[in-house]
């Protein structure tokens, strides 16, 4: 703590403030320049994110040509056949009648068990289990602990890889198991003699080792059978693929299924590109526009101290606005994907190797600077003249590079540039060309904080060496004084 002004009577605290708020000027400034960089840095960042979703929606949109043979499915009854196709699909209607679902099998115990039982030791469980198609046979092993209450028991069958679901007749003091899968080769056999003594206490009377779980008490499973075009035959399941279509049985009766392009999904997706593209370009547009404020520099602490929240909040608007006008690393950016959009595929349909052609064609109002009109009405005409042009007009060919990998590559050779000059949340300051900028301008604040440290160390020698000469010289006064009046 300094005190001064005791001999002078000078507020010398003040005085070497105002003078330090001199000296702080140059600090200050370096100080505003650190804050607009960082704000550069940031605003760069948000170009960036902008640009990064506009390569996403592209990536999972018009440059995956599974997005222009998407398929849509009709039923006359779906509550008799209900389906779903892949793009290898071909459109058709297809007339199924279906005869009988397939059903899983079950095993109910021949004896009772009642509701308070409770495992009469630890055991391991041993089970053949074989899936209701009869493809697949495995051995399945489960614990049950010394205690365990008939919920718990339960809860064990139904988490167990056994594929069946478990519960217990409280009526009839039962316990029934269900396969979860259907098809009238399912079976589940004892594999040990621990397995058939526990089955027993179950109820399921029957149970030995190397048979079924139930005999008596068993319902076989069933297959699902079926006419399709004519066709009878049957599955395993009530679900099942056929060249391209799976098929849901879910209930006995007739359906026709009809298939066809789904050109709105198609139409929707090129939609979309659109719409991201157009609000990318704007967003960019607008960024490097901004209009430049330089009578509004970054605020100072205490300038910020003197203006009230919403003062503050309007000059932050003005002083961060312009930090990228007219900037060329997103200025190129914009024209690439200009020129990309414009290109010839040549992917062998001459008709359709323009956007243009396919109705999606430049703005004419000036003011929209570049954004994209879609003619929805002309799209779907090429789509259903030619889907597979309009597919690779956008995604091209094994040797000629369609629009969506063009503009991909600009995108990538513009998110490049920009992690250069501002980089990412990645990158460490020494690595982008604003990292080092601010590290440069962190080192001369730290030197040129030491150094007003200095000044104000200096001030106050000063101003002390002063107060000491003054209260010498009172000191003196005094003495004379003291020495005339005692003349007298």
């Amino acid at each position: 703590m300094r005190i001064g002004g005791l001999a002078s009577g000078m507020d010398i605290d003040t005085l070497v403030g105002d003078l330090m708020r001199a000296e702080r000027i140059p600090l200050d400034k370096l100080a505003q320049k650190k804050t607009r960089l960082e704000w550069q840095r940031d605003d760069y960042r948000s170009m960036n994110q902008l640009l990064s979703d506009l390569d996403k929606v592209i990536f999972e949109g018009i440059n995956l040509q599974g997005s222009y043979s998407k398929k849509a499915v009709t039923s006359s009854n779906p509550g008799v056949v209900s389906a779903t196709a892949n793009g290898s699909a071909v459109n058709t209607t297809t007339s199924i009648n279906v005869t009988r679902l397939a059903k899983p099998a079950i095993w109910v115990s021949e004896g009772t068990v009642v509701k308070d039982y409770t495992a009469p030791k630890d055991v391991k469980l041993s089970f053949e289990v074989t899936s209701g198609d009869g493809l697949t046979k495995t051995t399945q092993t489960f614990d049950i602990a010394k205690g365990d209450s008939l919920n718990k028991i339960i809860s064990n069958f139904n988490t167990s890889g056994l594929g069946v679901t478990a519960f217990y007749d409280e009526q009839q003091n039962k316990f029934i198991i269900t396969k979860k899968d259907t098809g009238d080769q399912a079976a589940l056999k004892v594999n040990d003699l621990d397995t058939e003594t526990f089955m027993k206490d179950l109820g399921f009377t029957n149970a030995v080792l190397g048979g079924e779980i139930a005999t008596t008490g068993k319902t076989i499973g069933d297959t699902a059978e079926y006419t399709i075009n004519g066709y009878k035959t049957t599955r395993a399941t009530n679900t099942f693929p056929i060249s391209g279509v799976t098929y849901t049985l879910q209930q006995e009766g007739t359906a026709n299924i009809t298939v066809a392009s789904d050109t709105n999904a198609t139409v929707d997706t090129i939609k979309k590109f659109v719409d991201k593209y157009n609000e990318t370009i704007e967003a960019i547009n607008k960024k490097t526009a901004e209009t430049k404020y330089r009578d509004f520099p970054p605020l100072t602490n205490e300038q910020r101290k003197d203006l009230s929240e919403k003062e503050a909040e309007m000059w932050d608007e003005k002083a961060k606005s312009g930090m990228l006008r007219g900037d060329s690393i997103l200025s190129s950016g914009l024209n690439a994907m200009r020129s990309d959009l414009y290109t010839k595929v040549d992917a062998g349909y001459p008709e359709y190797d323009q956007l243009s052609e396919i109705g999606i064609t430049t703005s004419k109002n000036y003011l929209d600077k570049g954004k994209l009109v879609l003619d929805e009405e002309k799209l779907r005409k090429a789509l259903a003249d030619n889907p597979d042009a309009v597919m690779k007009l956008f995604t091209g060919t094994d040797s000629v590079e369609g629009i969506a990998k063009k503009i991909r590559k600009s995108i990538d050779t513009t998110v490049d540039k920009i992690e250069l000059k501002a980089g990412n949340s990645l990158r460490t300051n020494a690595q982008f060309t604003l990292g080092r900028e601010l590290t440069d301008v962190d080192k001369r604040i730290s030197a040129f904080e030491q150094r007003l440290a200095d000044v104000e160390d200096r001030y106050w020698r000063q101003f002390s060496a002063m107060e000491k000469a003054i209260q010498r010289s009172n000191q003196q006064s005094m003495y004379l004084m003291q020495q005339f009046g005692g003349g007298q």
